[in-house]
């Protein structure tokens, strides 16, 4: 019946996109986020939807969608050389096996990365991804916002609809992706305008906020914590009212520590010391892996190449029982580790040229939001006052993964490139709304010129 119930949404989805040919980027954004197929028995695992659904999604822009509009930025080129060196790396990789299955996923959403600025050329697509998005992550978010409510959750306990928790549905990276949403679900508060922002609409979406902040508690992510004191920050730093919010924020987290899980403070608690939690101490050895990896591989091992690492380490820990209480240190051996960091991910994968060109399509991306917020944060007309609060969103959601990225291998996620290409969309857009007010102005001068001469 899952099964059927998929198969008919996603075909009614398709349909209506003949005719509304950016309905198809939903579905293709659905189904990225999503994984429909991962939830389905039988029927959705033995058809490619996610290739056929970026397919769909291209052909129709090619075939049905008008193209006046559409620009390309030097961003897009950028993501088009990393696909290409992410291709090269592939073929010279060191698991070859191993990288064609991960390359397999990883060019689809480079290149939609890259497809998607293209069909953003007005406000309402732009609005309307941003709505998808946070959509298709709430039916994740949601289902584990409720359980952590009524269960409590625990590190690798909560259930996300899937058993195989990679993707959207592994813990920190769901945590990650939770609260880099906040900021978008925020602005759609005041600002949205496919679903005008009344006491439902605002009423749905604190209570998402609130199930993106149990995400890092369900799933005790120290990941989405770390996450969620960063944004709470930057909020606070572009807050008018920060000597208010700021110690009300204080009270509030001082107050929830006593209804948090017992499981959950104790595994906050090894943020503090690395050594003494043998998942993080072992990043950090993976870590100093890939540095001397690359040092004698510039140009990176291809996908998955961690497989090969192998190291020692001391770890040590608390212990507790009758003869009192003791710090003990273990020899620790292990081999084929991931590298749970997006930045080691990149550095160890695709060398020193890749990690530049990954490093700086975030930071242009970060740069030109940045100075679209200051160019309009003083404009308050009706069609301009959405524009700085929503590149504050973007830039905000924007570093949290970022943050978030420096602790878990998430740097080709579909989520990440999307959020890149409503940057450069809203940039885009932007940009060519200034070039034809400008040409108008020039015109009407010009009319005002003649018209005095004569």
């Amino acid at each position: 019946m899952r099964d059927l119930f998929f198969l008919a949404f996603l075909g009614v989805f398709g349909l209506m996109g003949l005719r509304r040919p950016f309905l198809l980027v939903a579905v293709y954004c659905y189904i990225d986020i999503v994984s429909p197929q991962r939830l389905s028995y039988v029927l959705l695992n033995a058809i490619p939807i996610s290739a056929m659904a970026f397919a769909a999604m291209v052909g129709s822009w090619l075939l049905l969608d008008d193209k006046k509009d559409c620009r390309f930025s030097a961003r897009q080129g950028l993501m088009l050389i990393l696909v290409a060196w992410c291709g090269y790396t592939t073929m010279t990789a060191d698991f070859p096996v191993e990288a064609l299955t991960k390359w397999n996923w990883v060019w689809k959403a480079i290149i939609a990365g890259i497809f998607l600025p293209l069909v953003l050329r007005t406000r309402l697509r732009i609005e309307a991804l941003t709505v998808f998005m946070i959509l298709c992550a709430s039916t994740i978010i949601i289902n584990g916002g409720m359980k952590t409510a009524l269960s409590g959750g625990g590190y690798g306990v909560l259930n996300l609809m899937v058993e195989n928790n990679s993707g959207l549905y592994e813990g920190s990276i769901i945590s990650c992706v939770a609260i880099s949403l906040i900021p978008l679900i925020l602005w759609l508060t005041n600002h949205g305008t496919i679903f005008p922002p009344d006491w439902r609409v605002k009423g749905f979406c604190y209570a998402l906020c609130l199930a993106c902040m149990l995400m890092p508690i369900g799933t005790e992510a120290r990941t989405g914590l770390v996450c969620l004191v960063i944004l709470m920050g930057m909020m606070l730093v572009r807050s008018k009212r920060k000597f208010i919010y700021g110690p009300l924020i204080a009270v509030a987290a001082l107050a929830s520590i006593p209804f948090l899980p017992a499981s959950f403070t104790q595994r906050m608690q090894t943020i503090e010391n690395h050594q003494g939690d043998e998942s993080a101490a072992t990043r950090v050895a993976v870590w100093m892996w890939t540095l001397d990896y690359v040092k004698a591989h510039p140009g990176g091992g291809g996908f998955d190449n961690y497989l090969q690492n192998s190291f020692t380490y001391f770890a040590q820990s608390t212990i507790t029982d009758g003869g009192g209480t003791r710090v003990e240190r273990r020899l620790v051996t292990d081999k084929g580790r991931a590298y749970h960091s997006a930045y080691f991910e990149m550095l160890g994968e695709q060398g020193y040229f890749g990690f530049a060109l990954w490093v700086l399509i975030h930071l242009i991306c970060f740069i030109r939001t940045e100075s679209i917020r200051r160019f309009y944060r003083k404009r308050d007309g009706p069609d301009e006052a959405w524009i700085a609060p929503y590149a504050s969103a973007l830039q905000q959601g924007h570093v949290t993964y970022m943050i978030g990225s420096l602790f878990v291998g998430i740097a080709y996620q579909p989520f990440i490139f999307m959020m890149l290409a409503l940057q450069i969309g809203l940039d885009t857009y932007l940009t060519r709304l200034r070039k034809t007010a400008a040409k108008r102005d020039l015109a009407a001068t010009l009319v005002a010129r003649q018209g005095a001469v004569a």
